[in-house]
């Protein structure tokens, strides 16, 4: 039997990581005592100037450190903390697709920043990152936002990886009919925590594929189970991803059916 691909689509903060990525470190390098005030002067400024949230908040990372560079968002990345068994997921899951004749595929659609991102333990396990990114001189210092990646914006990256057109740049072939899909919408599952994930979820579900809504703890339990009730999360579970949880369940669940669906495509 010929395998199949499977991809699985992640949000980053609060999905794979129990809170925003400028939280470990980057937010009390800047002095703030309180996470929560650096996003309130986001917010503030979002409001005074009409900005998108996003552009909000990279522009006040630089603002407030003018000689950011490229090196230093990496590293960055090596104060990230991950949910219980991230760090084991992806080859345990790759295994079981591999054992039901599934080539399961990892992908970031996130709103936080690449290359802190590409700073983490988890950066090699991911084909493609989309987050929000910088450009740099040659120095590496940071010139200007180059890419933003908000709401409705995370969808574009859904049909990047449907075509298989990954390059950011490449638009033409996005836009055209392409017969013989890389990975079938139906062939996704994307996992999120909420709002930002909204639109993406209802693409994904609207064409057959499946969606988890994660939450790291009780008191944000009620966000995820508003997806589902929502009918925007095809299931509402803890953001555990160690072996035998219900997340893996789940994931290994999806993978035996897609392996069903395969085998009776290939009696017909």
């Amino acid at each position: 039997m010929k395998n199949v691909k499977l991809a699985l689509i992640y949000d980053f903060d609060k999905t794979l990581s129990p809170k925003d990525m400028q939280e470990f470190h980057y937010i009390k390098s800047l002095g703030y005592d309180n996470p929560g005030d650096f996003w309130d002067e986001c917010e503030r400024f979002k409001e005074k100037h009409n900005c998108d949230g996003i552009l909000s908040y990279m522009y006040l990372m630089v603002k407030k450190n003018k000689d950011l560079t490229r090196h230093q968002l990496v590293e960055e990345g090596k104060y990230v903390k991950l949910y219980k068994g991230v760090n084991t997921w992806f080859k345990r899951i790759n295994e079981y697709g591999k054992k039901h004749h599934v080539n399961v595929e990892h992908y970031i659609i996130s709103s936080g920043l690449t290359d802190i991102i590409r700073g983490t333990e988890i950066a090699k396990e991911f084909k493609k990152i989309y987050a929000c990114t910088y450009a740099y001189d040659e120095n590496g210092k940071i010139l200007w936002p180059s890419r933003v990646v908000n709401f409705t914006m995370k969808t574009q990256y859904l049909f990047r990886i449907n075509k298989g057109v990954f390059d950011e740049k490449n638009d033409e072939d996005l836009n055209d009919s392409i017969p013989e899909k890389y990975v079938p919408l139906e062939n996704m599952v994307y996992f999120g925590d909420g709002s930002t994930d909204v639109p993406s979820m209802k693409v994904v579900q609207q064409n057959g594929g499946t969606t988890i809504a994660v939450f790291g703890d009780d008191s944000k339990r009620k966000n995820a189970e508003k997806l589902y009730a929502d009918k925007r999360a095809t299931f509402a579970v803890k953001a555990d991803y160690s072996k035998g949880s219900k997340i893996e369940r789940i994931t290994q669940g999806i993978i035996d059916s897609l392996e069903a669906r395969n085998r009776l495509e290939e009696y017909r």
